[in-house]
């Protein structure tokens, strides 16, 4: 029998100011990166992976409706879509929830991955599954080049960290994916705030213009109802992650 020595406040309460740090270390690269010679180029992989969560949010979205989710495309700009192809009269509500799964999808990954921080036993399956999820989707679903070359390095990436990396920074791994997910919204805020785009070189609504074509309530709204779902989802993630109690557990 193992013994193991009992976790006191006081360690508790170090692990609990590094994961505060750490978090705090990932959300400041994910801001201040792109800002930096050569940034937005140390960034690009992961540029594409948020907008691969955004499409994934889409097409899952509309798998669960019952919809044919046909093709994801990822754009070497960093801007890309999915299409898919609804039921006849699928209903104005059916319209607004892919639409609407787009934009909260990078967040809705961003807070499960915070969330798995605060336990030791799920940092490696965290980033197994994400990998797992990335290359099943690459196979099925991505139809760009783009998509191709980048998506499975990522997924190795995610792979070889977890098979290899020590225990921290395996941690600090789901950390900055999970807050790269988490403050995508700062990347997409004029796109939330803008009634159509241009993606691809082809005129389309945005996903607030979608939804206020099918709701009617204006696009802007729909922005800060996006924003605030995110928002609290996020905030959760972070309350429940960082609780005194959230060291590793062995």
């Amino acid at each position: 029998m193992n013994w193991q020595p009992p976790s006191f406040p006081s360690q508790r309460r170090t692990s609990q100011q590094q994961q505060v740090g750490q978090l705090i270390i990932a959300g400041a690269l994910v801001i201040f990166l792109p800002q930096l010679p050569l940034g937005n180029y140390l960034l690009y992989p992961f540029t594409i992976l948020t907008t691969w969560f955004h499409e994934m949010g889409h097409g899952l979205a509309a798998l669960a409706l019952g919809w044919d989710f046909e093709r994801l495309v990822l754009l070497s700009d960093g801007s890309g879509y999915a299409e898919s192809y609804s039921p006849p009269n699928p209903g104005a509500f059916a319209t607004a929830l892919v639409s609407l799964g787009g934009p909260l999808g990078p967040s809705v990954i961003g807070a499960a991955l915070i969330a798995a921080t605060r336990r030791h036993e799920l940092w490696r399956p965290a980033l197994y599954a994400l990998a797992a999820i990335i290359l099943v989707s690459t196979l099925i679903w991505v139809r760009s080049l783009v998509g191709f070359l980048v998506l499975p390095l990522i997924a190795a990436a995610l792979i070889g960290i977890a098979l290899r990396a020590r225990d921290g920074l395996v941690r600090f791994a789901v950390q900055f994916l999970g807050m790269l997910g988490a403050l995508s919204m700062l990347r997409d805020w004029h796109y939330l705030f803008s009634h159509s785009a241009v993606i691809g070189g082809r005129p389309m609504l945005s996903d607030t213009g979608a939804i206020e074509e099918a709701l009617w309530l204006p696009y802007w709204l729909w922005a800060i109802v996006i924003i605030a779902a995110s928002g609290a989802m996020v905030g959760a993630a972070l309350k429940y992650a960082l609780a005194e109690d959230g060291g590793p557990h062995r």
